[in-house]
């Protein structure tokens, strides 16, 4: 078994167990983060049968998953980084799941491009929970509006994003995110990563993003 394959198994037994300790009756998918990896690292994983992968720079994406997904119509593929405007039509061409809407010039443009293609990208908004300047993602105090906004224009919403300040407990934003969520009436819920995504899962995180646990570090 490859190791990559032997990670993942290790993580959703890990999932499995601590969501039977708590009691909790669902456990998030696992979106295998295959960003800056080349096809043979994470080919094992697509002949095991994972189906979640996630990218956050979309001619990487297109170059690397175009003609996988053309052979492979089960996978589906996550944007989880920041989406400039100007690579939102190939975006949508190629992702199934965008996680990282954050402002209406980019909800516009997705609404537009899909349009064109006939295709209905399932959409997270991404908060900056933190309240940090230097991270992407919309306000909580605007949360409320840019959901209303988004839904005029016809996206498909699902759901909330967050990635929480770095070296804070995370458990506090994460169960902030899980009542945002709860309050807007969305079933998914994106965020946890390699070093959290236990916690996430303790506040219902439906989708947790994990690169280095599964793949090793990036050098």
């Amino acid at each position: 078994m490859h190791n990559t394959v032997k990670n993942l198994i290790d993580i959703e037994k890990n999932i499995k167990n601590y969501t039977d300790e708590l009691k909790i009756h669902t456990q998030p998918k696992v979106i295998a983060v295959s960003k800056t990896f080349k096809v043979e690292k994470f080919l094992p994983l697509i002949e095991y049968g994972h189906i979640h992968f996630g990218e956050n720079k979309v001619q990487e994406a297109v170059d690397k998953w175009t003609e996988i997904k053309k052979t492979n119509s089960k996978i589906k593929l996550h944007m989880i980084g920041k989406l400039q405007t100007n690579k939102v039509k190939f975006a949508v061409r190629l992702f199934d799941f965008i996680h990282s809407v954050d402002s209406e010039k980019l909800a516009n443009k997705i609404s537009h491009e899909q349009l064109k293609i006939n295709k209905k990208i399932k959409i997270f908004l991404q908060v900056n929970i933190g309240d940090e300047n230097q991270k992407s993602g919309i306000n909580e105090k605007d949360l409320s509006y840019f959901v209303s906004y988004c839904k005029e224009i016809n996206l498909d919403l699902i759901g909330l994003m967050c990635i929480p300040p770095a070296n804070a407990d995370s458990d506090f934003y994460f169960n902030k995110m899980k009542h945002l969520n709860n309050n807007h009436g969305f079933k998914e819920l994106s965020m946890g990563m390699s070093s959290d995504y236990l916690n996430a899962t303790k506040n219902l995180a439906t989708y947790v993003r994990i690169g280095s646990n599964i793949f090793g570090q990036r050098f």
